[in-house]
């Protein structure tokens, strides 16, 4: 790659989705810094911007086209590249953009450095983005720029074929880096005075297919890493949440009570439609095994409201297996249909209007549980991670089991992990705490 001229460029990056999606590129943006650039903030004047997309959903790619447009607006002869799922699942769709210069599939975004020869502006946008067939590299990435915890990315990909999903479409075949390269970037994180680190991909759950070794063998491993004195699990399937791994969670002095557990629905019906590969009562099962080893432990759920075919009935069957379900929080999202799903051909769509009165409804739920699991905690002492970001003169930071709790800010206190009690509910949700 050589960039023209002496001045050094200034490259910002926007970046839409998961948790993933953020480790990546921060991992990117460091590529970019090692070459010679400035990296600014995505609202700052740049040469380049770059913007790492997600497609689960029609509103990440409208939020895709919404930051292009912001872009032209602002700075019409900004270099624009547009990388990740939307690029590979519509890479022509983004280059009829007006201002898109380059447009990275999966295979091809860690690469971007190298279609770069200057920065000039393109009359016709470059493309690349192989057939997802052909995606078989592990590119690793973790996250640096939050100074208390770091996105790991452990795993890629997915096997499993979900009706309504396109995150096979864009990410390819399930594969992941042998556990002892994960743990010398588990090492080199800690170097950096980070605490904690998240364990990311998009089916967790299956890590170890393309070497021949399991998630659990990961956990105890990176449980071995001095300097890291917290690890998180993201989302993980509940029929590869094994006993093995609640039961490690339970001893483990590092990893923290804190699941995060795609539902879906609680209909067994609508379930099988979505091509889930388990029913409610293995879920429930999974909640049971946490609850009975871990009972402080928080639970969060995933559920989709508005799948076609479902009912009043089926609705009612969700809601009633989540109101006694012991989970402490739902993410609660409305149906999207994705071009070349299954469930983009299905009959029986749900009206919009059902669709966001039954998400209000469940939504409503959501917070009556979080607030009773808060209200259990009120009067402990935990161990809370403090982290930078300021507001009303107040600093955040969340317990070991993901309560979040906010304090006086104090500057010595970001990135350090320190014991206090839980005092009460503030007006914005999260619990005041006392130091001890």
């Amino acid at each position: 790659m050589a960039i023209s001229g002496d001045k050094k460029k200034k490259v910002a990056f926007h970046t839409l989705g998961c948790k993933l999606n953020f480790s990546e590129t921060s991992t990117i943006s460091r590529n970019f810094k090692n070459n010679g650039f400035e990296v600014v903030s995505f609202n700052s004047e740049a040469d380049m911007y770059v913007i790492n997309t997600c497609s689960v959903t029609e509103q990440a790619d409208k939020k895709c086209r919404q930051a292009i447009k912001k872009i032209q607006n602002n700075n019409p002869d900004a270099f624009i590249a547009v990388v990740g799922c939307y690029a590979q699942l519509k890479p022509e769709e983004i280059a009829s953009n007006l201002g898109v210069d380059l447009v990275l599939g999966t295979q091809e975004k860690f690469n971007i450095l190298e279609h770069l020869d200057n920065l000039q502006k393109k009359e016709t946008p470059e493309i690349y983005s192989c057939a997802i067939q052909e995606v078989d590299q592990f590119d690793s990435s973790h996250s640096e720029a939050d100074r208390t915890r770091s996105f790991l990315k452990v795993q890629d990909g997915c096997d499993y074929s979900c009706s309504y999903c396109t995150i096979p479409l864009a990410r390819g075949k399930s594969r992941n880096k042998k556990i002892d390269e994960l743990v010398n970037e588990a090492h080199k994180i800690a170097q950096s005075n980070i605490k904690e680190i998240i364990l990311t991909g998009v089916n967790i759950g299956d890590f170890g297919k393309s070497t021949n070794e399991s998630f659990y063998d990961l956990l105890k491993a990176l449980e071995k890493v001095e300097g890291i004195e917290r690890i998180r699990i993201s989302s993980i399937e509940p029929n590869l949440l094994k006993d093995e791994i609640i039961e490690f969670v339970a001893k483990s002095e590092k990893i923290q009570p804190h699941f995060h557990i795609p539902l879906q629905s609680g209909c067994n019906k609508i379930l099988a439609k979505m091509q889930r590969r388990y029913k409610r009562e293995v879920f429930q099962s999974r909640v049971d095994k946490i609850k009975s080893l871990i009972p402080h432990a928080f639970i969060g759920v995933d559920v989709i409201v508005g799948f076609p075919g479902e009912t009043n009935e089926d609705f009612e069957e969700t809601y009633k297996f989540l109101y006694n379900l012991d989970a402490s929080f739902f993410h609660v999202f409305s149906y999207s249909e994705r071009p070349n799903t299954k469930s983009a051909n299905f009959e029986d769509k749900v009206p919009r209007k059902i669709i966001t009165e039954r998400s209000k409804k469940l939504q409503k739920l959501a917070n009556e549980k979080q607030t009773t699991f808060y209200k259990q905690h009120i009067g402990q002492e935990e161990k809370v991670l403090f982290e930078a970001y300021k507001r009303n003169n107040n600093m955040f930071g969340f317990t070991g089991n993901y309560i979040k709790v906010e304090a006086e800010y104090d500057k010595s206190l970001v990135g350090q992990i320190k014991t206090v009690k839980l005092e009460e509910i503030s007006e914005s949700g999260n619990l005041i705490v006392k130091m001890r």
